[in-house]
C-alpha cells in the first residue's frame, strides 16, 4: 500500500507540472496574432523546403528555387511584404522539418509534406489548404517482373526518415499478411542512393515524388517504374505554428486565391485586364479588401493581385512543374479543378 503522505506528495508535484503546461499554453496562445507582424517587421519570409526534390523545391543551375512549394512560398511573400523575392528558402530534411516550424527557425513550412490528424494534433501545427493531392506507391526496377506491392513479400523496402512512409508501410503489410524489411535512410537522396545500389528491392514514397526520384537513375529513369496501385492518401499542404489565426488565415487565402485565379480564368498576364473589366468573384474580392478584408487579413490593399501576379494561378504553377512539357510529367488526377473531376476548389468569398 502507497502511504499517504507519498501519494499526496506525489499528487502535488502532478498538480505542479499541469500548472506550469498550462500557464506555458496560455503564454503561447496569448502571442496569437504575432508571427505575421513578425514577418512584416523583419520584410522577409523563412519559408521551410525540401533539399531538392523535382517538381516541389529544388535549385536550378543558377542557384534559384523552383518548383510548386517555392512558387507557394513566393506567393505568401508578395502578398504580405509586396514582393515575391523577399523570401529565404531554408532547405530541410524530412526529419527535421518540425522542430524547425516549432523553433520558429521557419515561418512557413512547405515541403511536400501531409496534412494528418497526429501531427496536428500531437505537434500542434495546422495546414491551412491543400496544395497536391497525393498517395505512396512503390518504385521497383522494370526487369524485376513486379506488379504489385503483395509481390514484395519479404523485400527490404527504402523509405526516409521523418515521414508517414513507415507507418503506412506497417499498416498495409500488416493488412496483407507481408513481412517486408524497411530500410529507414536518412534523407531523399540517400534513401534513393540505397535503392538504385541494390540495397533495396524497392522504393517506397508519395508517388509524384517517385516520379522525381526515377530521374536521378543512374542507368535513366526507364529502368525504374512505379507501381499503379497507392496504398494511402497523402495530401501534402503548407504548415504553420497553431494558434496564431491571423497566420492561418492569410496562408490558407493566398493558395484559395491562385485557385479562385483558376477557377475564373485569371492569368498573371491577364488579371488587370479581368480586374478593370470588374465582374467575378476575383473582383469583388479586389474591391471589397479595399476597404475591409485586407485591413482584417493584416495585409495592404491589392495582397492577392500581388500573389497572382507572382506565380500565376494554381494551373500555371501547376503546368509550369508538373505539366507535360516537364522532365516529371504528371497528369493532374485529381489536382484538376473541382469542375474537371478534381479535388481543388476555392470557398466562396461572400
Amino acid at each position: 500500500m502507497i502511504p499517504r503522505v507519498f501519494t499526496s506528495m506525489k499528487l502535488t508535484k502532478v498538480c505542479w507540472f499541469v500548472g506550469l503546461f498550462l500557464s506555458l499554453s496560455f503564454c503561447s496562445l496569448a502571442k496569437a496574432g504575432a508571427l505575421l507582424e513578425a514577418v512584416k517587421k523583419r520584410d522577409l519570409l523563412r519559408c521551410g523546403v525540401s533539399e531538392g526534390i523535382p517538381g516541389f523545391s529544388e535549385q536550378d543551375a543558377k542557384g534559384d528555387w523552383r518548383g510548386l512549394d517555392a512558387d507557394f512560398c513566393r506567393a505568401v511573400a508578395a502578398a504580405v511584404l509586396g514582393d515575391a523575392a523577399k523570401v529565404e528558402f531554408i532547405p530541410l530534411k524530412a526529419s527535421t522539418r518540425f522542430p524547425a516550424l516549432q523553433s520558429r527557425a521557419i515561418d512557413l513550412l512547405v515541403r511536400n509534406t501531409t496534412w494528418s490528424f497526429t501531427r496536428e494534433v500531437l505537434l500542434k501545427v495546422q495546414f491551412p489548404a491543400v496544395l497536391f493531392y497525393d498517395g505512396q506507391g512503390f518504385l521497383v526496377p522494370s526487369a524485376s517482373g513486379i506488379t504489385q506491392p503483395t509481390q514484395l513479400q519479404e523485400a527490404k523496402i527504402c523509405v526516409e526518415k521523418g515521414t508517414n512512409h513507415l507507418r503506412n508501410l506497417e499498416d498495409y503489410g500488416a493488412a496483407h499478411g507481408l513481412r517486408w524489411q524497411p530500410l529507414v535512410m536518412d534523407s531523399a537522396r540517400e534513401t534513393a542512393e540505397a535503392f538504385f545500389s541494390g540495397r533495396c528491392q524497392a522504393y517506397s514514397s508519395d508517388a509524384s515524388q517517385l516520379v522525381a526520384v526515377r530521374l536521378w537513375a543512374p542507368s535513366g529513369p526507364d529502368a525504374f517504374r512505379i507501381l499503379p496501385e497507392r496504398i494511402s492518401k497523402e495530401p501534402l499542404g503548407p504548415a504553420v505554428l497553431g494558434g496564431d489565426q491571423d497566420w492561418i488565415s492569410l496562408v490558407r487565402w493566398v493558395f484559395y486565391a491562385l485557385v479562385l485565379a483558376e477557377e475564373t480564368g485569371v492569368t498573371a498576364n491577364t488579371i488587370e485586364t479581368k480586374l478593370a473589366e470588374g465582374r467575378g468573384s476575383l473582383s469583388r474580392l479586389s474591391q471589397d479588401e479595399k476597404k475591409l478584408l485586407a485591413r482584417n487579413l493584416g495585409v495592404t490593399p491589392g495582397w492577392a493581385v500581388r500573389a497572382i501576379k507572382a506565380v500565376g494561378n494554381y494551373g500555371e504553377m501547376y503546368e509550369r512543374h508538373f505539366g507535360q512539357r516537364t522532365p516529371l510529367a504528371i497528369e493532374r488526377g485529381p489536382n484538376r479543378l473541382w469542375r474537371d473531376g478534381g479535388l481543388i476548389y476555392a470557398p466562396p468569398i461572400d
